[in-house]
């Protein structure tokens, strides 16, 4: 599953975005108060050659856009809109341009650690209003930013709105590339979930003010592994209609899937942009257009449905069809036409009055990519000729290969003719046609591989196909995990060379269609794979549109044995929605394993190994169902009343259940993943501590095992010292320090072990109690081998904000805010007294029974409220230990 998320897509069809001339940064000044107070960050300008000496004086008459760049994001990564909005302006002779500018975050991770968006939040706000006082007493000064936002620069964007002295008329369109809006892709601190809840419930409350700010969010697809598509839907407001989601293999001319980084940069999507952004300036304030409707116009335009033309606010209603161009009648009701240095123009006209009682549906195709009207409709005629024409251009759709208009004729009762026009073909070659057709005889119906029916089912459907075009829709294709392919087959009756066939996967609910061209004949397969559910409100179908040779036999196909594809395309669903999942089911598998351990030192006296007890006790039986029970009463008023009356958070596969996420047999699958790693982090941390014992022999040879108080001055000192070091510095920092003195301490006890063994007198001779001794040593081992896996987890999950204390440390020695700043001076003093236990000191404490099952009802908690909130791990795992060395003294 991971490989398939990870490697098996699509190639990369994105082409790379050039820079013309050497881009330049002009670092741009800030108010002192500002750069004192931010020091880590910067504001630049982005220029080419010329162009960037002109602005080294900061006199700037163009447009501000402000890019923000995400997760470890560089602020060089402008340059690829820059260069290509710079291009576009020399074509315009600069009667418009933009100014690019950018902010450097120092490559901060905050999709990993939330403590600094806020901080990144105001800076932005800050940077916005020395953007436009860099305009003031210009002639066309802007009173707005255009925002551009990558990864978690879009999600700084849009916490803009939530600052409270911020005021929204400062920003009127916001773009953001593969952000994930729904929900962090990581959620290792709170700090990260609030900032995240803060944002999504102000847009959703707030949405009336909103109005005005225009939204586009461009996913990247199934390439991207990082941020997966779903999360980057912006949610659904009914409030307004100011917000747009799409798919990059949905946007015209792209077509494409992009990776996480080179969403940035693929030229096809930087292209769709540019264009949409100077189709967004107003002639009149030479700046981007105050009206929200024509916003959303042209990213309509762009992003979702392009017609072949090029943009206009207006188009005119009617057209006089002019020129000497020869009028010819068509009354088939099929027809195409190729064109090939012809140097006369032509007029086909289609009468509609005989075709109306038959057929419901007209559909015609263009391989002609320009971008001139091609397509009318006639609603007066003198002697066969049509002098005035609605152009109906304007509903036709972009291809990869072809433009296409399908029209249903009872939308157009006035209409007497369809009118195709043909110009001069002056060395250019393409072809037209035209068909009508009822909607019944295109439309066929395909079963889909239901979530439980493990792709045992089959189905297969022969189109002969004699038209142009044939829609086959996908029934009861609606959840997430539904994961399968479809395998297209062509055989045409001649050899001639034909137009390639499209094949367009089209979701109905949102914008994340996937096309694909073959030749003909040839086989295609398709992966068919959801982004986003269903909405229960939807009953709409999926379909898959072929756009067809004519005269070709069309076999459509899902047949996938059981062996086969099914089970992995099922799997790559579930690592692709729940891979952040794995480390609370293995810390969920580990803490069950630790209760089994404990359990069995109480009722035998003697530790059980690692991987036998956890065959025993991570049982998923033991925990799935009370989380089941609880989602399943939280559908019940009453229940939800008096689990908020506790205060108790929602239970997060609720929360899951609510986005049709989630169901159970993801959670037993997960679970067993979460087996699994932890019975091999169990071997490999018992083998790791065998080599490195064996080489800690060929220095110290200890000739036996040493008993010491649990608590000496020197520990405590030690105690005292890591909790300074966690306060006044990084609580990450502290964690790391006692966890690598926790496993050199575990590799010293093993070599005394070894040693015992190896130097061990002869069975006969030898007296109970180094027996006895070397038995204690060899149980403590194997419960600091759970204890020191189970804390592994704690120190991975802090790992990112270590890192960032570490990259920032020039700027500040104490990391504020500290995600894991108490739970680490907790577990410095828990972990000190720890590692000089032994079992003999727990075997007869009077909590012993206690602590052996309170990691029960933990792992379950776990597993309850730490899927969508993984910093709750170590607060789990921190008071079972607590209860471990409570049993030491008592």
């Amino acid at each position: 599953g991971v490989r398939d998320v990870m490697f098996l897509y699509e190639d990369n069809r994105c082409s790379m975005t050039y820079m013309y001339e050497y881009p330049e940064y002009l670092k741009i000044k800030l108010p002192k108060k500002t750069a004192r107070r931010y020091p880590a960050y910067e504001l630049y300008l982005y220029g080419e050659g010329s162009y960037a000496e002109e602005n080294k004086n900061l006199l700037l008459t163009g447009i501000p856009v402000l890019f923000l760049p995400g997760n470890a994001g560089s602020y060089k990564q402008v340059r690829s809109l820059g260069s290509i909005a710079l291009r576009k302006a020399e074509d315009v002779d600069f009667k418009y341009h933009f100014n690019f500018f950018s902010v450097n975050f120092n490559e901060e991770l905050v999709a990993l650690y939330g403590g600094s968006l806020q901080r990144q939040t105001k800076f932005v706000h800050e940077c916005i209003k020395v953007i436009l006082k860099l305009y003031r007493d210009r002639e066309f000064a802007p009173s707005s930013v255009a925002i551009v936002g990558h990864s978690m620069g879009g999600l700084v964007a849009r916490a803009l709105l939530t600052l409270k002295n911020f005021k929204p008329e400062l920003i009127n369109l916001l773009i953001t590339q593969a952000t994930p809006h729904v929900a962090p892709v990581m959620p290792l601190d709170r700090y990260l979930t609030d900032f995240y809840t803060a944002v999504n419930n102000h847009w959703i409350l707030k949405a009336q003010d909103l109005r005005n700010l225009t939204t586009l969010s461009v996913a990247g697809g199934f390439r991207d592994y990082q941020v997966r598509s779903g999360l980057a839907f912006l949610p659904r407001l009914s409030q307004h209609d100011s917000a747009l989601s799409v798919v990059s293999s949905a946007v015209p001319r792209a077509w494409a899937s992009t990776d996480h980084l080179s969403i940035v940069w693929c030229k096809e999507l930087i292209l769709a942009t540019i264009r949409a952004l100077f189709d967004l300036i107003d002639e009149n304030t030479r700046q981007i257009t105050e009206d929200p409707k024509k916003r959303m116009s042209v990213l309509n335009h762009h992003f979702v449905r392009h017609p072949a033309k090029m943009f206009e606010e207006n188009p005119e209603a009617l057209t006089d069809l002019t020129g000497a161009f020869m009028w010819i009648t068509v009354k088939g009701s099929k027809w195409t036409y190729s064109v090939y240095n012809d140097s006369d123009g032509k007029y086909f006209a289609f009468p509609l009055a005989s075709h109306r009682k038959s057929y419901s549906h007209v559909y015609c195709e263009n391989s002609m990519l320009d971008t001139s009207s091609w397509i009318y409709g006639c609603m007066n005629t003198n002697s066969s000729m049509c002098l005035e024409a609605s152009d109906l251009s304007w509903k036709a759709e972009l291809l990869p290969t072809t433009k296409v208009v399908m029209l249903k004729l009872l939308d157009y009762p006035s209409l007497s003719h369809i009118v195709i026009q043909v110009p001069p073909a002056a060395g250019n070659k393409y072809t037209l046609g035209c068909e009508f057709f009822k909607e019944d005889s295109r439309t066929v119906q395909l079963p889909v591989t239901h979530i439980f029916s493990f792709g045992l089912s089959s189905s297969k459907i022969l189109l002969n196909s004699t038209g142009l075009f044939y829609n086959v829709q996908l029934q009861h294709f609606n959840q997430i995990y539904q994961a399968f392919k479809i395998y297209i087959d062509s055989h045409c009756q001649s050899l001639k060379e034909r137009k390639p066939s499209v094949y367009r996967l089209h979701i109905p609910w949102s914008h994340e269609d996937s096309i694909t061209v073959a030749k003909v004949p040839s086989p295609a397969e398709i992966s068919a794979k959801l982004h986003i559910a269903q909405p229960r409100s939807d009953s709409s179908l999926p379909e898959l549109n072929i756009y067809s040779s004519p005269d070709c036999q069309y076999e459509v196909s899902k047949t996938i044995p059981f062996y086969s594809y099914y089970p992995f395309l099922l799997v790559f669903q579930i690592v692709r929605f729940h891979a952040g999942a794995f480390p609370v089911y293995i810390a969920s598998n580990i803490l069950l394993t630790y209760g089994g351990q404990l359990s069995t030192l109480r009722s035998t006296g003697q530790c059980s190994d690692f991987s036998l007890e956890l065959v025993r006790t991570a049982k998923p039986y033991k925990v799935e169902p009370l989380i089941s029970i609880v989602v399943f009463l939280q559908g019940f008023n009453w229940f939800r009343e008096i689990w908020e009356s506790l205060s108790l958070p929602e239970v997060d596969a609720a929360v899951l259940s609510s986005q049709d996420a989630w169901f159970p047999l993801v959670s037993l699958i997960l679970f067993l993943f979460g087996t699994g790693i932890a019975y091999w982090s169990g071997v490999f941390f018992s083998t790791s501590l065998r080599l490195f014992s064996s080489l800690w022999l060929t220095l110290i040879r200890p000739t036996e095992l040493q008993k010491d108080k649990l608590i000496t001055p020197r520990r405590l000192c030690g105690m005292i010292s890591l909790a300074l070091v966690s306060w006044t510095t990084c609580g990450a920092f502290a964690v790391l320090i006692i966890y690598l003195q926790y496993l050199f301490k575990n590799s010293s006890t093993h070599t005394v072990k070894a040693q015992s063994s190896v130097d061990s007198i002869p069975e006969a001779t030898q007296s109970p109690s180094s027996s006895e001794t070397l038995a204690e040593a060899v149980n403590s081992l194997k419960m600091h081998i759970t204890i020191l896996n189970l804390f592994t987890w704690i120190v991975l999950l802090n790992l990112p904000s270590l890192i960032y204390w570490l990259k920032n440390l020039r700027y500040n020695v104490r990391l504020d805010p500290d995600p894991c700043r108490s739970t680490a001076i907790i577990l410095v003093c828990i972990l000190e007294i720890l590692m000089n236990s032994s079992t003999s000191e727990v075997k007869s404490s009077k909590l012993l029974k206690i602590a052996a099952k309170v990691p029960l009802p933990l792992s379950v908690a776990m597993l309850a409220f730490g899927r969508m909130h993984l910093y709750r791990i170590p607060h789990f795992v921190t008071f079972s230990l607590l209860l471990h060395v409570l049993c030491c003294f008592v």
